[in-house]
C-alpha cells in the first residue's frame, strides 16, 4: 500500500474514533439510550459517511466491511463513551469538539480517496464534504433532530473548505502529511470559531415567528 493510502487510512481511523465517541455521547446526552443504542449510534455516526462515500465512488464492498479495524475502532469508541459518559458533568463541549474533529478528518479522507480513484478536483471536494457530514446527518435523524448540516451554515462550509485545501495541495504536488493536517486544521478552526462566535450563513428573513 502506498504512503498516501496509509496516511488516508490513519486519518480515516482517527475520524472514525472521533465520530464514534461523538455519536455515543450524543446517545447518552440527547436520547439516553442503553448500551446497544449507544454502540449503534456511535457506529452509525462513525461509519455512515465513509459507507456513503465508498458507495458513491463504486468502491464496494465499503472499506468498513473489508477492514476489521473500522468496526473495532467504532466499537471501542462507543464503549469508552458509555463507560465514562456518566462521569462527565457536561457533555455539550466534548460532543461539539469531537464532531468538529470527525468532520475535519473525514473531509480530508473523502477528498483524498476520490482523487486516488481518479475523480477530478471538483468532484473530490464534493465527496469530501459528503463524507464529512454523512455520519452526523444519520446520527441526528436517528435521535429525531434536524440535521446539523441543515441548521448550521458553518458545518458543510468548513468541510468543503478543508476538502478544497487538501485537493489544492494534491493538485499542486504538495500532498502529504503536512498538507493533510493543514486541511483538517482549517476545517476544524473554521467550524469551532463559527460556533464560538455564532457565525452563520444568511437565512431567509420575514418568516413567521421572526
Amino acid at each position: 500500500m502506498s504512503q498516501p493510502s496509509l496516511l488516508l487510512l490513519g486519518l480515516d481511523l482517527l475520524g472514525t474514533s472521533a465520530f464514534a465517541l461523538n455519536g455515543a455521547l450524543t446517545a447518552l446526552r440527547a436520547a439516553r439510550l442503553d448500551l446497544v443504542g449507544v454502540l449503534t449510534l456511535g457506529a452509525i455516526t462513525a461509519l455512515g459517511g465513509g459507507i456513503v462515500r465508498d458507495v458513491l465512488l463504486g468502491a464496494v464492498p465499503p472499506a468498513t466491511l473489508q477492514d476489521w479495524r473500522y468496526l473495532v475502532v467504532a466499537t471501542v469508541g462507543g464503549l469508552l463513551a458509555f463507560a465514562a459518559g456518566h462521569r462527565l458533568a457536561r457533555l455539550a463541549t466534548p460532543i461539539l469538539v469531537l464532531d468538529a474533529l470527525g468532520l475535519s478528518l473525514f473531509a480530508v479522507t473523502g477528498a483524498g480517496k476520490a482523487l486516488e480513484l481518479g475523480l477530478g478536483p471538483g468532484q473530490a471536494v464534493l465527496l469530501g464534504g459528503i463524507t464529512a457530514v454523512g455520519g452526523g446527518t444519520l446520527r441526528d435523524v436517528l435521535v429525531a433532530q434536524v440535521p446539523t448540516v441543515l441548521r448550521s451554515g458553518l458545518y458543510a462550509v468548513p468541510a468543503l473548505l478543508g476538502a478544497a485545501v487538501a485537493v489544492g495541495a494534491e493538485v499542486a504536488g504538495a500532498g502529504g502529511a503536512a498538507s493533510a493536517v493543514l486541511a483538517a486544521g482549517t476545517c476544524l478552526a473554521v467550524r469551532l470559531l463559527g460556533v464560538r462566535y455564532g457565525v452563520d450563513l444568511p437565512g431567509p428573513r420575514g418568516l413567521p415567528g421572526d
